[in-house]
């Protein structure tokens, strides 16, 4: 997101919006959601959905996976990721380019990009596509 984004007034409304409506509505029961917790603190979340890209060859979709900087490197996002996406089945995501973190996490758990690209809200992000173990 962008710092303007992130600055708005309304921003910490909104996402509280979102989330209430994400964890509430049966629109959005298939979803997965996770949470990453330490000493009792909120350090990440994640959250997968059906794909919504017309030419998707999987079955899932991260949307979500954020880890506070204090707890990287401690495997909560390696957790959250296998909480919300099987590894038997295929999935994509959208990483905002650059994001040397992000895209390297990504590759570790062997999500490749896939030549897709897109550009929302004035960020460049790359789809990364991870095929099951048989394809």
């Amino acid at each position: 997101m962008t710092d303007e984004m992130l600055d708005d007034p309304q921003f910490v409304a909104t996402r509280e919006r979102f989330w209430m409506r994400g964890l509430t509505n049966e629109r959005f029961a298939h979803h997965r959601v996770a949470v990453a917790e330490y000493g009792g603190e909120l350090i990440g979340i994640a959250q997968s959905a059906p794909p919504t890209d017309a030419d998707a060859t999987w079955s899932q979709q991260l949307n979500v996976l954020y880890v506070l900087a204090s707890a990287h490197g401690t495997g909560a996002g390696a957790g959250l990721l296998d909480a919300v996406l099987s590894q038997s089945e295929a999935a994509a995501l959208w990483v905002a380019d650059p994001n040397p973190r992000a895209l390297a996490v990504y590759r570790k758990h062997g999500f490749v990009s896939d030549g897709a690209f897109k550009e929302e809200y004035g960020i460049k992000e790359i789809r990364m596509v991870r095929r099951t173990p048989a394809n």
